[in-house]
């Protein structure tokens, strides 16, 4: 069923959100209650604790400074790495006592994890003082099972089977600052072996463009200047939808906007990303140029294991072409270590392949199994001292090209978005260059929101340091 048909079923689903809105605005009114949202994962799941942050907000709720001083904490859960889940699973225990001093306070578990029926029923079981529990598909019914939750003395639970809706409209309180995230799309359908996404987040569906292109005039007005466009495959938007709009076409429309002034996008799946993309890439000028593109692995026999769809040799042939046309593109990259059947021989080419990319930064991972994928049910001869070897050694490698590609940019100037003062040292601020390259400098804090150029004197692996300069080009 196309998308817009979608959006259509859940008018009457946002009425009924509004009205217990408003029925929870009357229990809250005036008692200064507060909420603290505790989140996992990426930028999906960021993104979603805006909304359930916005959702509260309108009820009237007020956002607590420390978890203990709130009547209502959520977790918003992540279930792609195994340690994210046994976080989550140790600090929800850890609220026993918290709910026992005030059986009042409403405790909630929501997210991918509770999109998993076992683990929400675990959860359920385990910590009965845990109030409410829902999944990522049914994130805008949130108001309703509050409602249903401080009126019961049982555990409301509702996790939804189905790929969940595009619903618009569900309010949105966003962090402060002048960078915003805007999802496009919702879930994926690659099932790449190792991954749970497309079964906790359903498979992909598109926002309709107008929705999308509404809500980032509005973020402009209100005086956002970055937007990063969010999807589990940024490069499959549109295809599920009638007007057949795709992903580069929507770019050229951001592009468009007035007052936003850069423009980013994450994740990129290599199997999808077109000649087209590339080229709106190259010549939209808000369009930032660099890329997150996940390698996952160097060895195609591992690449073939995890049903990635591509080979070494076309994910090379791809950047060659983004840096033909694109040639100060920044790459970043997502690697697994240690994936069931990962031999020396398949690792060293894994290292390779980083050594010839030359990524500008890389997230790497240890392989853990999640239970229902496919790659769980392989064999896995690899011990954890041996990953954990791996590791260490891709991770030396990656510091040190990081460090090569970012000295680069001594004595260079670049153009820097002002985003915030640094969280190290107050004497600084810190900002981007379209590069995704962090840059500290001192300036005063009316530069932030601004653009500056910056001379570069320090390079260090992930971040760079320099002058602001002045009208005349002067370090400051």
């Amino acid at each position: 069923m196309p998308n817009r048909m979608n959006i259509a079923v859940t008018h009457k689903e946002i009425e009924e959100q509004k009205y217990y809105i408003n029925e929870l605005k009357n229990r809250v009114y005036g008692k200064g209650l507060k909420y603290h949202i505790v989140t996992y994962g990426c930028q999906m799941n960021v993104h979603d604790s805006e909304k359930l942050a916005g959702m509260l907000t309108e009820i009237g709720y007020e956002e607590a400074n420390s978890q203990q001083e709130a009547d209502l904490v959520l977790f918003n859960t992540c279930c792609v790495r195994e340690n994210a889940e046994m976080r989550v699973y140790g600090n929800v225990g850890a609220l026993k006592a918290f709910k026992q001093a005030n059986p009042n306070r409403i405790i909630g578990v929501c997210g991918c994890m509770m999109q998993q029926a076992e683990v929400a029923n675990y959860i359920k079981k385990t910590f009965p003082f845990v109030d409410l529990i829902f999944g990522t598909h049914n994130l805008h019914r949130f108001p309703i099972l509050l409602l249903q939750a401080l009126d019961s003395n049982q555990t409301v639970i509702e996790i939804l089977d189905s790929d969940g809706k595009v619903v618009e409209h569900v309010p949105v309180k966003r962090a402060e600052g002048i960078s915003a995230w805007v999802t496009v799309m919702y879930g994926c359908n690659n099932f790449c072996s190792y991954c749970i996404v497309p079964y906790v987040r359903g498979r992909e569906r598109s926002r309709h463009p107008d929705d999308i292109l509404g809500e980032i005039r509005s973020l402009a007005l209100d005086g956002y200047k970055e937007v990063t466009l969010l999807g589990q495959n940024v490069n499959s938007y549109g295809k599920d939808l009638e007007s057949r709009i795709l992903f580069h076409q929507l770019l050229r429309k951001v592009n468009e906007v007035e007052g936003i002034e850069r423009i980013r996008f994450t994740t990129s799946h290599p199997k999808d990303l077109s000649d087209e993309l590339i080229m709106t890439m190259a010549e939209c000028d808000k369009v930032c140029k660099h890329i997150h593109l996940p390698i996952q692995a160097g060895s195609n026999r591992i690449l073939k294991k995890m049903n990635r769809k591509y080979t070494r040799e076309s994910y090379i042939e791809l950047v060659d072409k983004l840096r033909r046309h694109i040639p100060d593109i920044a790459l970043s990259t997502d690697i697994i270590v240690g994936f069931p059947g990962e031999t020396e021989e398949d690792f060293l080419q894994t290292m390779d392949i980083v050594e010839e990319i030359r990524y500008d930064s890389a997230f790497t991972f240890v392989y853990s199994p999640r239970r229902g994928t496919a790659a769980a049910k392989m064999k896995d001869e690899i011990g954890l001292e041996e990953k954990k070897h791996r590791l260490a050694r891709l991770n030396e490698l990656v510091a040190k090209i990081s460090k090569e590609k970012n000295q680069e940019y001594l004595d260079r100037n670049v153009d820097v978005l002002v985003e915030d003062i640094s969280k190290t040292n107050k004497e600084y601020l810190t900002g981007r260059t379209d590069t995704n390259k962090i840059v500290h400098f001192r300036g005063s804090y009316d530069l932030i929101g601004k653009f500056v150029t910056v001379k570069i004197t320090e390079a260090r692996a992930w971040s760079l340091e320099g002058k602001v300069l002045d009208d005349q080009g002067s370090c400051s």
